[in-house]
């Protein structure tokens, strides 16, 4: 077999094709579109063409990339399946009418009602296929772990400058913003908007390691992260992040108090899908107990599949938590309310 990979517009496009393409039999292939950039699902899609046979051809770009160019590509896209990071974002392409609502009895099995989008005559739109926390870390020398083992006390005044977080434009953030509407409602949440920015330690800027090495150097006393960078930096050997790590504590927020905010990573198959029946089977496949150990053992992920069991040395020292009951398909459409009241209160 031939590998084939090509740069076009600043989009990864990889293929691995056939040699004899004279064959009689048509080979079986799936356009897949997506967001997630883990070098670590390469073994993830290597083992669903060796199971079925199907060969994978790749689009990769960031959320944005992969939107933009559906859009572009309107009714003339070629894509099977479309991969996105977070509930925001997997709402707006739902939005666009990027996704062909999917009929299967397994998927509805298997995933939970609160992981996935709300089911449609027709079908459903999109699906998750892992989860992820939004955990708190602080500064172990100079904050007190029950000041800030709330979503709601990092905007209490005694927190005053030591607050540090991502963007207020980041879909993570939107994200957590429309859990909290859904959790406490718009007046509630937009006074806890209010507290956070006047607990800032400096303006909203960079991603969620960049956070955590704030804390741990003091710039920051507390400060919000993905869980699967916290596990990342824990599996580490490089002396800056093992020093960081030691430094900081962790938090899982809200416990006893509606729980921790829980995100995805997710997918559905295209509107337009050439291939609909490869697309659900790879939706399936992201489903069964195989694919869900993977994700979470590679990436540090949880399995949407609650049957599954995880055998992740780093999710394990985290130990156990209490999630929250949000539905993920509500928190999505909370994101154009969570913008406009994080843009009123100047969270930048």
């Amino acid at each position: 077999m031939n590998s084939r990979k090509l740069l076009v517009g600043g989009l990864l496009i990889l293929g691995v094709f056939g040699a004899n393409v004279y064959a009689a039999e048509p080979i079986k292939e799936l356009n897949l579109y997506s967001a997630r950039h883990y070098q670590t699902d390469e073994a993830l899609y290597t083992d669903f063409t060796k199971k079925t046979g199907i060969k994978i051809n790749r689009i990769e770009a960031d959320d944005n990339g992969i939107l933009e160019r559906l859009k572009s590509e309107g009714d003339k896209s070629q894509a099977d399946v479309i991969l996105l990071v977070d509930a925001a974002r997997l709402w707006r392409a739902q939005m666009h009418n990027m996704f062909a609502p999917t009929k299967s009895k397994y998927l509805d099995e298997r995933i939970p009602l609160n992981l996935r989008a709300n089911t449609e005559v027709s079908g459903t739109p999109w699906y998750g296929f892992s989860t992820r926390a939004r955990v708190i870390v602080y500064n172990k020398s100079t904050v007190k772990k029950t000041d800030v083992d709330t979503y709601e006390k990092l905007a209490d005044p005694n927190n005053k400058g030591k607050v540090c977080t991502r963007s207020g434009a980041h879909p993570y953030m939107l994200s957590l913003v429309g859990a909290l509407i859904e959790r406490d409602g718009l007046a509630g949440t937009e006074t806890w908007a209010k507290g956070m920015v006047a607990n800032m330690a400096r303006s909203p800027r960079g991603g969620d390691t960049d956070q955590i090495k704030a804390v741990a150097s003091g710039e920051c006393g507390v400060a919000l992260t993905n869980s699967y960078y916290f596990a990342r930096m824990m599996q580490s050997d490089k002396p800056d992040d093992m020093t960081a790590i030691s430094r900081v504590g962790f938090v899982w927020p809200n416990q006893g108090a509606g729980g921790v905010h829980i995100n995805i990573s997710g997918g559905g198959m295209a509107r337009n899908a050439p291939h609909p029946k490869e697309a659900i089977q790879f939706l399936e496949y992201l489903a069964s107990d195989s694919a869900q150990e993977y994700l979470a053992n590679s990436n540090n992920e949880w399995p949407a599949v609650q049957s599954v069991k995880v055998d992740n040395s780093a999710l394990k020292a985290l130990g156990t938590f209490q999630s929250e009951k949000v539905s993920v398909s509500a928190i999505g459409k909370n994101q154009i309310a969570a913008q406009k009241l994080l843009d009123q209160v100047g969270y930048k």
